[in-house]
């Protein structure tokens, strides 16, 4: 073992579903937005009834060493384990990202945190991964550890769909151009935010139009502006006309998620963590110079929020779509 046995205290956060068992096929990454691509690989994941995990980190990587010039995340830690989850995966381990674990050499990363916490013996690694201080540690180094300690490695080719690299970073930039329908090709189901419904300043209900609020002040996202889509709780599912901005008609400060949802009789959702789908762009945040223009605003999108499900009637209740081929 390279090294003395190391301490990683309060390191380890494991959120699961199943039983733990002693040894474990693992992947390590940032899983943001558990695309297409990852699905491909947690399908790879599956070998000779071992329990499968996946190690990913908090704050991700970029997020630490650029120190808040980072991108804006797909998903945020609830909803990258809420969609590990979906895809079958029984452990999910949370490594926080630091000043420690950035000087961890590679070696070490091997044996103390592959081979002692996670009592690895298959792992599945993406086909550009690399990991440890300075990013030293490669495919070579992992299965010459692997020949050494009996876990064997497989690598991950690139997933493409019609020609291009499914990526993270593709569908970032396919969100914030507002093509909803290719980020959604690449994730495998909608872009979907999830969030807990908080008591807003009840303009939205003043105007006629009754929204449930989910405040996104601390977490940047990739996505604004005005969408179709659906709104999805414990007590059921709604097509919903979204908002998503600072609201700059009333002054707005901060970012917040508000969803109007149609043909609902009221539900009571406060409290309450839901799923919110955006399925289409209607139009961009704007700022009005007056409450009854922005009144008027609202009634064109829920107008054009029912046209977009008239016609796209499939829509209406598409559940994930689970396969990665």
């Amino acid at each position: 073992m390279h090294g003395s046995p190391m301490s990683f205290p309060g390191f380890f956060h494991r959120r699961s579903h199943r039983p733990a068992r002693t040894h474990q096929a693992v992947t390590i990454g940032n899983f943001d937005g558990v695309h297409r691509g990852h699905q491909a690989l947690l399908q790879s994941l599956q070998h000779e009834g071992l329990a499968t995990a996946v190690l990913t980190f908090e704050p991700l990587p970029r997020e630490f060493f650029q120190a808040g010039q980072a991108a804006p995340r797909l998903s945020s830690l609830h909803e990258k384990v809420h969609a590990l989850r979906h895809y079958g995966v029984d452990q999910v381990y949370c490594l926080p990202f630091d000043q420690t674990l950035a000087q961890v050499s590679a070696e070490d990363f091997i044996t103390q945190i592959l081979m002692q916490q996670l009592q690895c013996r298959f792992l599945v690694v993406g086909h550009d991964f690399r990991f440890g201080a300075k990013r030293r540690g490669d495919l070579d180094m992992l299965l010459h550890y692997g020949r050494q300690y009996g876990f064997s490695v497989l690598e991950q080719p690139a997933f493409s769909l019609d020609g291009q690299r499914v990526s993270s970073t593709g569908i970032r930039a396919a969100l914030q151009a507002g093509h909803l329908d290719q980020a959604s090709q690449w994730l495998g189901r909608p872009y979907t935010l999830c969030g807990k419904i908080i008591h807003g300043d009840h303009l939205g209900r003043e105007l006629g139009f009754p929204t449930a609020n989910i405040p996104l002040n601390r977490r940047p996202v990739p996505v604004s502006g005005i969408f179709a889509g659906r709104l999805r709780s414990e007590r059921g599912t709604w097509i919903a006309a979204i908002s998503i901005g600072l609201r700059p008609t009333v002054g707005g400060k901060q970012m917040v998620l508000e969803a109007h949802c149609l043909d609902a009789d009221n539900p009571d959702l406060y409290g309450q963590r839901v799923q919110v789908e955006l399925l289409h762009q209607l139009r961009h945040e704007e700022k009005y110079p007056d409450l009854d223009t922005l009144k008027a605003a609202i009634a064109r999108d829920i107008l054009n929020t029912r046209h977009f499900f008239a016609e796209h009637p499939e829509d209406l209740h598409n559940p994930w779509t689970t396969s990665s081929h």
